[in-house]
Protein backbone atom coordinates (compact mmCIF):
# COMPACT_ATOMS: atom_id res chain seq x y z
CA UNK A 1 0.00 0.00 0.00
CA UNK A 2 0.98 3.53 -0.58
CA UNK A 3 1.04 6.98 1.81
CA UNK A 4 0.08 10.42 0.16
CA UNK A 5 1.95 13.29 1.68
CA UNK A 6 -0.01 16.48 1.43
CA UNK A 7 1.80 20.44 2.01
CA UNK A 8 -1.50 21.85 2.93
CA UNK A 9 -1.57 26.33 2.17
CA UNK A 10 -3.88 28.65 2.07
CA UNK A 11 -4.21 28.80 -1.82
CA UNK A 12 -2.93 25.23 -3.09
CA UNK A 13 -1.81 21.46 -1.78
CA UNK A 14 1.36 19.92 -2.49
CA UNK A 15 0.82 16.06 -2.75
CA UNK A 16 3.91 13.26 -2.98
CA UNK A 17 3.12 9.42 -3.37
CA UNK A 18 5.01 6.93 -2.11
CA UNK A 19 5.97 4.39 -3.90
CA UNK A 20 4.53 0.51 -3.35
CA UNK A 21 6.73 -0.60 -0.65
CA UNK A 22 6.77 2.81 1.26
CA UNK A 23 10.71 3.66 0.85
CA UNK A 24 10.56 6.72 -1.24
CA UNK A 25 8.27 9.36 -1.98
CA UNK A 26 7.72 11.16 -5.19
CA UNK A 27 6.53 14.67 -5.92
CA UNK A 28 2.63 14.02 -7.42
CA UNK A 29 1.18 17.55 -8.38
CA UNK A 30 0.19 20.90 -7.01
CA UNK A 31 -3.56 21.11 -6.47
CA UNK A 32 -5.24 24.65 -6.99
CA UNK A 33 -7.34 25.11 -3.91
CA UNK A 34 -10.99 25.92 -4.76
CA UNK A 35 -11.93 28.86 -2.45
CA UNK A 36 -15.35 28.93 -3.65
CA UNK A 37 -16.30 24.88 -3.37
CA UNK A 38 -13.72 23.61 -0.68
CA UNK A 39 -15.78 20.36 -0.89
CA UNK A 40 -13.78 20.22 -5.04
CA UNK A 41 -10.52 19.96 -2.77
CA UNK A 42 -11.24 16.95 -0.67
CA UNK A 43 -12.69 15.06 -3.52
CA UNK A 44 -9.93 15.20 -6.00
CA UNK A 45 -7.51 13.84 -2.99
CA UNK A 46 -10.43 11.25 -2.01
CA UNK A 47 -10.01 10.17 -6.12
CA UNK A 48 -6.14 10.38 -5.78
CA UNK A 49 -6.24 7.96 -2.77
CA UNK A 50 -8.79 5.43 -4.28
CA UNK A 51 -6.89 5.82 -7.66
CA UNK A 52 -3.27 4.62 -6.17
CA UNK A 53 -4.49 2.19 -3.09
CA UNK A 54 -3.58 4.82 -0.40
CA UNK A 55 -3.45 3.65 3.07
CA UNK A 56 -2.12 6.75 4.70
CA UNK A 57 -2.36 10.39 4.49
CA UNK A 58 0.93 12.35 6.04
CA UNK A 59 -0.18 16.02 6.22
CA UNK A 60 2.27 18.75 7.10
CA UNK A 61 1.90 20.03 10.44
CA UNK A 62 3.57 23.09 10.67
CA UNK A 63 4.38 24.42 14.21
CA UNK A 64 6.15 27.16 15.78
CA UNK A 65 10.12 27.07 16.20
CA UNK A 66 9.20 26.33 20.09
CA UNK A 67 7.05 23.48 19.13
CA UNK A 68 3.89 24.98 19.76
CA UNK A 69 0.63 24.76 16.72
CA UNK A 70 -0.14 28.44 16.21
CA UNK A 71 -2.87 29.42 13.35
CA UNK A 72 -1.52 27.96 10.39
CA UNK A 73 -0.97 24.75 12.14
CA UNK A 74 -4.26 24.92 13.24
CA UNK A 75 -5.62 24.92 10.00
CA UNK A 76 -3.92 22.00 9.01
CA UNK A 77 -5.34 20.21 12.03
CA UNK A 78 -8.52 21.29 10.27
CA UNK A 79 -8.32 20.05 7.06
CA UNK A 80 -7.10 16.69 8.24
CA UNK A 81 -10.52 16.25 10.16
CA UNK A 82 -12.18 17.61 7.24
CA UNK A 83 -10.51 14.96 5.34
CA UNK A 84 -11.15 12.14 7.49
CA UNK A 85 -14.98 12.34 6.62
CA UNK A 86 -14.04 11.91 2.55
CA UNK A 87 -11.44 8.72 2.84
CA UNK A 88 -11.26 5.86 5.12
CA UNK A 89 -7.65 5.56 5.27
CA UNK A 90 -5.35 6.82 8.39
CA UNK A 91 -4.24 10.26 8.62
CA UNK A 92 -1.04 11.47 10.55
CA UNK A 93 0.22 14.42 11.49
CA UNK A 94 3.98 15.08 10.12
CA UNK A 95 6.55 18.03 12.19
CA UNK A 96 6.82 19.91 8.65
CA UNK A 97 9.20 22.79 10.13
CA UNK A 98 11.10 24.26 7.89
CA UNK A 99 10.29 21.82 5.04
CA UNK A 100 9.37 24.62 2.66
CA UNK A 101 12.75 26.38 3.37
CA UNK A 102 14.38 23.67 2.77
CA UNK A 103 12.66 22.31 -0.53
CA UNK A 104 13.49 25.76 -1.62
CA UNK A 105 16.80 25.90 -0.49
CA UNK A 106 17.45 22.61 -2.73
CA UNK A 107 15.52 24.09 -5.53
CA UNK A 108 18.17 27.27 -5.65
CA UNK A 109 21.04 24.63 -5.17
CA UNK A 110 19.69 22.94 -8.41
CA UNK A 111 19.48 26.46 -10.31
CA UNK A 112 15.76 26.05 -10.97
CA UNK A 113 14.61 29.36 -11.82
CA UNK A 114 12.51 31.70 -9.93
CA UNK A 115 9.26 31.56 -11.76
CA UNK A 116 9.60 27.16 -12.13
CA UNK A 117 10.03 27.50 -7.93
CA UNK A 118 6.92 28.52 -7.54
CA UNK A 119 5.56 25.68 -9.44
CA UNK A 120 6.87 22.93 -7.96
CA UNK A 121 7.99 24.33 -4.31
CA UNK A 122 4.62 23.11 -2.53
CA UNK A 123 5.42 19.69 -4.51
CA UNK A 124 8.68 19.63 -2.97
CA UNK A 125 7.94 20.23 0.27
CA UNK A 126 5.00 17.65 0.05
CA UNK A 127 8.18 15.11 -0.74
CA UNK A 128 9.88 16.30 1.78
CA UNK A 129 7.28 15.84 4.69
CA UNK A 130 6.42 11.91 3.41
CA UNK A 131 9.61 11.25 3.40
CA UNK A 132 10.58 12.13 6.57
CA UNK A 133 7.67 9.90 7.57
CA UNK A 134 8.89 7.02 5.45
CA UNK A 135 12.54 7.54 6.94
CA UNK A 136 10.82 7.76 10.47
CA UNK A 137 8.83 4.53 10.10
CA UNK A 138 11.88 2.76 8.00
CA UNK A 139 14.15 2.85 11.34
Amino acid sequence: MRALGLDVGTKTVGMALSDELGWTAQGLSTLRRAEENPEKDFEAIKAIVEENGVDTIVIGLPKNMNGSIGTSGERSQLFADTLSEYVSCTIKMWDERLTTVAAERMLISADVSRKKRKQVIDKMAAVMILQGYLDHKGN
